[in-house]
C-alpha cells in the first residue's frame, strides 16, 4: 500500500482541523485494478478524538471495533478516544462498498497498520521538530508523544494540526507483535453502548417525515406471475393509502405496518404458476443427481477413478443437503424516498454500492443523485447482499410520491428464495491393505449457474489419488451466499465421509485425520488440541458419544468435537461443543469467541432442523414453527480455545459454522451405527 501525498491532499479537502489522512484500504473501483485514491480515512482531531471512517457494514460481526483496534495499535492511541464512523456511500471516495466473505479484517489488517504507523510517525516528527530533538529519541503511548530525556510530552490533539502539513512516510515502521498493547486484547465493542441504551438505528428503526409503510404480496410459486387481482377489500381497510402492482407482486401502502398487513390479507389475487408449478424437492434432487454425469474436473492428482474401480475395499456414499433460509433476526426492510431527479435510501444492507446502482438504473437518474444511508444490520449472513427488498421500496415510494418503508414478514423471508444452495454429493474412496485412504473422489452438483467448490477443492488431507468434480444445474429458485457459503455443505460431506472411511478401515477418526494432516501442521494442531480439550477417548456418560470435524474457510482453521445423545422421547441432544480455532493473529479475543459461538449455533440449527422443502413450486416452510432454530433450552455449552498465532488474520464470522454439522453427525454415527447422509438430522 502506498500512502501518497496525493491521497492525503484528496482527504484533507474533505475535513476540518487536525490530521486527516486518506489511505487505500482494499476497495477496487469498477474498471480500475490499481486505483491509488484513498478509500478509508483517519482523523486525529484537535479535540483528542480519533475517528476511523470506513465503509464496512456492521451486522454483529464486530467490524466496527476490530478495524479501529488495528489502527489504534500502530497509532499508539488512547483507546478511550477512538471512534468508528460509517462512511457514506460514495464510490469516488470509497470504491465498491460491500461487506461479505469475512474479508474486512483479512484485507484491511496490514493497510490499517501502515496507515496508523504513518500517522504516528507524522505526529512524532512534529513533536521532535517543535522540541528540536531527534525523532528517534521520542516515544509514543496512549495518544502522547514523549521525549524522556527532557521530560517533555505533547498530546496528539496538540500536534495534529501541524502534523497535517508534513509529508506522509512511504514506508512507516510497524511494531513487532510482542509490543502489541491493543491487538490481541479483549475490548468492549464500540457499538455496544448505543445498542444497550436503544439509540442504535437498525433498518426497522428508521423514521422519516411523512413515511408510509408497505407490504408486498408475491407469487408463492417461484417464477410465477400475476394473473389478476381485486383490491377493493384491501382499499377499504382503514389506513391503506394505495394498492399498486410492482414487478415482484402487489404493494399495499399504508399509514403503518398493521394496516398494510391487513390490507394485504384482504387482497383477492390469482396467480399464474407457470412452468414451475410442479417443481418439488424430489425433482430438484433428481435433476442434480443427473447433473453429476456432466461434472467438470476442479482438482486432480493421480488416478482416483482407476484406483477406486480396482479396489475391493471401495467405499461409496451419496449425500444430500437442502435449501436453507437465512432467517436473520431483523426482517428484511428498506426505506426509500424517490423524488424528482433524486432518491434517498435507508437500508440495513451488506451492499450499499449495489443499492445505489440499482436505484440509479431503475429511476434513470445519475448515480450521484442517489444517497444511501447504511444502518446497522440485525444479522446479514449473505442475504442482505441482495437488492430485492431495496427495489421494492423504490417502486413503492415512486408510486406513492412519499417515503415508503417496505417490511418483509417472517413468512416472506422464509418463502422468498435467495437460499443457501441445495446440493447432491457423490463420494467414493479406496483404502490400502492397512485401512488407510489411498484414493478420494468427490463429485457434486449445485442448483446454480456456477458450482461452489469452497473447501472441496482445497482438501488438506494427503491422499495420493484425488479427484474433485462439480456440475452446475441452474434451477428457478434463487440462491445466495449463506453464512460460510458452500463450505457449510462441502465440510459436512467431506468430514462425514472421512469418518465412514475411518470406520471401514478400523481407524480412530482423530488418528486418521492426524495421519493425513502430517504435512499441514496448523490443521493438525487444531485437531490435536480439540481432541485433547474434549477428552477424546475418555469415558462418557452412558448413551453419549463424541464426533469430530475440522475445516478451513476464509483463512481460518476450526476443529470441533460435539458430545451428543439421543433423547428418550426422540430427537437429538447436543450437550457440549469443544471448539479450537486458529485464525492467525487475533484482534479481539472476545469477538473471536462470540463469533465461534454464533457460528456454531447457526450451523447447529441448520444441521438439526434446517430445510426449505419445495412442493408444487413453492416453499413449504413459513415461520419458526416449521423452520426451527435452536432454542435456549437446547443450547449446548461451548468451550472455545484460540490457538496463539502471528500468521495473517483469518475471518471469524463464518468458519465455525461448517464443522458443527459433521461433528454432530459423526457422534450420532457412533450411537446408531448408521451414517447420516441427508440433512436435516431431525427430518
Amino acid at each position: 500500500m502506498a500512502l501518497t501525498r496525493r491521497a492525503f491532499l484528496i482527504a484533507s479537502a474533505a475535513g476540518g482541523g487536525g490530521l486527516l489522512l486518506g489511505f487505500g484500504l482494499w476497495r477496487r473501483r469498477r474498471g480500475q485494478k490499481n486505483d491509488p485514491r484513498p478509500d478509508a480515512y483517519i482523523h486525529v482531531g484537535t479535540d483528542g478524538v480519533i475517528v476511523l471512517m470506513v465503509d464496512e457494514s456492521e451486522m454483529g460481526q464486530g467490524v466496527s471495533t476490530a478495524l479501529p483496534m488495528i489502527l489504534a495499535e500502530e497509532l499508539d492511541a488512547d483507546w478511550s478516544t477512538v471512534k468508528y464512523e460509517q462512511a457514506p456511500v460514495d464510490p469516488a471516495r470509497f470504491g465498491d462498498q460491500w461487506t461479505s466473505s469475512s474479508t474486512s479484517v483479512r484485507m484491511g489488517y496490514l493497510k490499517l497498520r501502515r496507515a496508523g504507523a504513518a500517522a504516528r510517525e507524522m505526529l512524532v516528527a512534529t513533536a521532535a521538530a517543535l522540541w528540536g530533538v531527534p525523532a528517534g529519541e521520542c516515544v509514543t503511548e496512549s495518544g502522547v508523544v514523549a521525549h524522556r530525556a527532557s521530560g517533555r510530552t505533547a498530546r496528539y490533539a496538540e500536534l495534529s494540526e501541524a502534523a497535517s502539513r508534513r509529508e506522509i512516510p512511504q514506508h512507516p515502521r510497524l511494531k513487532e507483535a510482542k509490543d502489541f498493547r491493543i491487538i490481541g486484547t479483549p475490548r468492549p465493542r464500540l457499538d455496544l453502548p448505543t445498542k444497550v441504551d436503544g439509540s442504535a438505528v437498525f433498518g426497522l428503526d428508521v423514521r422519516v417525515p411523512d413515511m408510509l409503510t408497505a407490504q408486498v404480496e408475491r407469487c408463492p410459486v417461484f417464477g410465477g406471475r400475476l394473473k389478476s387481482y381485486d383490491a377493493t377489500a384491501a382499499k377499504a381497510v382503514e389506513g391503506v393509502r394505495l394498492v399498486v402492482p410492482i414487478p415482484s407482486g402487489i404493494a399495499v401502502i399504508a399509514d403503518h405496518y398493521y394496516a398494510a398487513q391487513q390490507g394485504r390479507r384482504a387482497l383477492q389475487v390469482e396467480w399464474d404458476a407457470g412452468a414451475n408449478g410442479e417443481l418439488s424437492s424430489a425433482t430438484i434432487q433428481a435433476e442434480l443427481t443427473r447433473g453429476l454425469e456432466n461434472s467438470k474436473v476442479l482438482r486432480e492428482a493421480g488416478d482416483a477413478k482407476a484406483v477406486i474401480a480396482a479396489s475391493p475395499t471401495a467405499v461409496r456414499a451419496d449425500y444430500f443437503a437442502p435449501y436453507l433460509a437465512h432467517a436473520a433476526m431483523e426482517p428484511l426492510n428498506c426505506t426509500a424516498h424517490v423524488r424528482e431527479g433524486s432518491c434517498e435510501i435507508w437500508a440495513p444492507t451488506q451492499s450499499p454500492i449495489g443499492a445505489r446502482e440499482v436505484a440509479a438504473e431503475l429511476l434513470g437518474i445519475p448515480a450521484d443523485r442517489v444517497t444511501v444511508h447504511t444502518t446497522l444490520l440485525g444479522g446479514g449472513f449473505g442475504r442482505r447482499s441482495a437488492q430485492d427488498f431495496v427495489v421494492e421500496a423504490l417502486h413503492a415510494s415512486k408510486a406513492a410520491g412519499k417515503p415508503v418503508k417496505v417490511v418483509w414478514s417472517r413468512e416472506d423471508d422464509i418463502r422468498g428464495g435467495e437460499y443457501r444452495l441445495a446440493a447432491v454429493n457423490r463420494m467414493s474412496a479406496a483404502l490400502d491393505e492397512g485401512g488407510w485412504p489411498v484414493a478420494w473422489r468427490h463429485s457434486f452438483a449445485h442448483p446454480t449457474r456456477r458450482a461452489e467448490p469452497e473447501g472441496a477443492d482445497a482438501l488438506p488431507y494427503e491422499i495420493a489419488n484425488l479427484l474433485v468434480e462439480a456440475a452446475a444445474v441452474p434451477m428457478p429458485i434463487a440462491t445466495r451466499a449463506w453464512r460460510s457459503v458452500a463450505h457449510s455443505v462441502n465440510a459436512w460431506v467431506a468430514e462425514c465421509f472421512l469418518d465412514e472411511l475411518a470406520i471401514a478401515g478400523g481407524k480412530d477418526p482423530v488418528e486418521l485425520r492426524l495421519r493425513l494432516l502430517a504435512k499441514h501442521p496448523r490443521h493438525r494442531r487444531v485437531v490435536e488440541l480439540a481432541a485433547e480439550r474434549a477428552g477424546w477417548g475418555k469415558p462418557l456418560l452412558p448413551g453419549h458419544a463424541r464426533g469430530v470435524a475440522m475445516h478451513e474457510s476464509f483463512g481460518t482453521i476450526v476443529a470441533e468435537v460435539a458430545e451428543v445423545s439421543l433423547r428418550a422421547t426422540g430427537g437429538v441432544r447436543v450437550h457440549h461443543v469443544t471448539c479450537v480455532v486458529d485464525c492467525g493473529q487475533v484482534i479481539n479475543p472476545d469477538t473471536v469467541e462470540a463469533q465461534m459461538e454464533g457460528g456454531i449455533v447457526f450451523g447447529l440449527s441448520a444441521a438439526l432442523y434446517g430445510q426449505v422443502s419445495i412442493a408444487k413450486g413453492r416453499a413449504e416452510q413459513s415461520n419458526f414453527h416449521d423452520y426451527r432454530v435452536l432454542r435456549f433450552q437446547d443450547m449446548p455449552s461451548i468451550d472455545t480455545y484460540i490457538v496463539p498465532s502471528q500468521e495473517a488474520p483469518g475471518g471469524i464470522g463464518e468458519p465455525s459454522t461448517p464443522p458443527i454439522a459433521p461433528a454432530v453427525c459423526n457422534a450420532l454415527r457412533v450411537l446408531s451405527g448408521k451414517p447420516i447422509r441427508s440433512l436435516p438430522i431431525e427430518s
